[in-house]
């Protein structure tokens, strides 16, 4: 059984939507965090898709950089979600109002 690239792009937009309405939705910050990984592994597979199309590997040298941004990306987010919950004791994001109504001076 051979899958064709389009299989491929409609799974990709399929979890890309998934994770679009993950972050829209959800008031938990955990679960936004899962959705914005989710809609950059879309991403990945959408570049490995068309990577594979072509002869080169562009595709897949940026899908492998795009990982490694998730890898960096992962600690600064959960270090963020730690240090506010240290602060406010929840993991709702609407108790995280206070940050956007700073301004700098």
């Amino acid at each position: 059984m051979t899958l064709n690239p389009e299989s491929f792009l409609a799974l990709a937009t399929l979890l890309f939507g998934i994770g679009a309405v993950g972050v829209m939705s959800r008031r938990n910050i955990f679960v936004v965090y899962m959705s914005i990984e989710l809609m950059l592994n879309a991403v990945n597979i959408v570049l490995a898709t068309f990577s594979r199309l072509h002869p080169d590997m562009g595709g897949s040298v940026i899908a492998l950089l795009i990982i490694g941004v998730i890898a960096a990306e992962a600690a600064l987010f959960l270090a963020m979600i730690v240090q506010l919950y240290r602060k406010k004791r929840t993991v709702d994001s609407d108790a995280f109002t206070d940050l956007a109504q700073r301004r700098l001076s």
